[in-house]
C-alpha cells in the first residue's frame, strides 16, 4: 500500500514538473509578426530589401528626368515614324563583398520602364530565348493564321546595365557598411553613353556589444 501511495505521490510530481515546463517548450517556437512590405528592418547591417528600393527608385527617377534621355527619345521617335526607343536591360554585377542578388534591381527597372510610358520594354536574357523556342514550335504544330512569325522582334536601341559595389571599415566592434551602385544607359548602335548615374546614400554603422563570459 505504501509503495502504491509513494507512486501516485511521484506521477503527481512528474506531471506537475511536465506542467510547468510546457510553456517554455511552446515558447521555443517561432514567432512571426507580418509587417508592412515598405517597413525597414536592419537585421544584420548588410544589403536588403529596403537598400533595393530605395537604389531602384533614385536610379530611375534619376535616368526618366535626364535632359540627355528625353533628347534621345525625341530624336528617335522624330526618326521612326513616332516610336519610342526600346530598351534592355542587361546586368547589375555584384562586384561587393556580399552575395547580393543583383537581379531585383534589374526587374525594378524593367518595371519603372514599362509604366513611364517613356520608353519601349523589350526582353532579354533567358526568357526571349524562351519566347523564340515557342515561336520555332509554333512554326510546326501551330497553325499557319496563328503562328507567330519570325523576323519580327523589336530591336532594342538602347542597353542599361549596372553593378553594386561596397567599402567596408572595421574598427573594434564597429563596422561601417557603404554601398555604391551604378548605372549606364548606352546607345547600342553608336555605342554612345546616353545616361550614367549613381546612387552612394546606403551607409550603416553597425556596433557590437561586448560579450561577457
Amino acid at each position: 500500500m505504501g509503495r502504491f501511495i509513494m507512486k501516485r505521490f511521484l506521477l503527481v510530481i512528474l506531471t506537475c514538473i511536465f506542467l510547468i515546463l510546457l510553456p517554455g517548450a511552446c515558447s521555443s517556437q517561432p514567432r512571426v509578426n507580418r509587417l508592412d512590405a515598405t517597413t525597414q528592418v536592419d537585421l544584420t547591417g548588410r544589403w536588403n530589401d529596403t537598400d533595393v528600393r530605395m537604389v531602384s527608385e533614385s536610379l530611375i527617377n534619376d535616368v526618366l528626368s535626364s535632359p540627355r534621355v528625353t533628347q534621345f527619345i525625341l530624336d528617335y521617335a522624330f526618326r521612326n515614324e513616332g516610336r519610342l526607343p526600346a530598351v534592355l536591360v542587361g546586368n547589375f554585377r555584384n562586384e561587393s563583398s556580399e552575395r547580393i542578388d543583383t537581379s531585383i534591381i534589374s526587374i525594378n527597372m524593367e518595371s519603372a520602364i514599362v509604366n513611364s510610358g517613356r520608353l519601349d520594354f523589350v526582353a532579354g536574357g533567358g526568357t526571349r530565348q524562351e519566347i523564340r523556342a515557342v515561336r520555332q514550335d509554333q512554326l510546326i504544330h501551330a497553325s499557319e493564321d496563328t503562328a507567330a512569325a519570325l523576323g519580327y522582334e523589336t530591336g532594342a536601341a538602347l542597353l542599361l546595365t549596372g553593378s553594386v559595389n561596397s567599402i567596408v571599415e572595421r574598427s573594434g566592434n564597429t563596422t561601417v557598411r557603404s554601398y555604391f551602385v551604378n548605372a549606364e544607359l548606352t546607345d547600342i548602335e553608336t555605342n554612345t553613353r546616353i545616361w550614367m548615374g549613381r546612387n552612394d546614400e546606403i551607409k550603416k554603422i553597425i556596433r557590437l556589444r561586448n560579450v561577457r563570459l
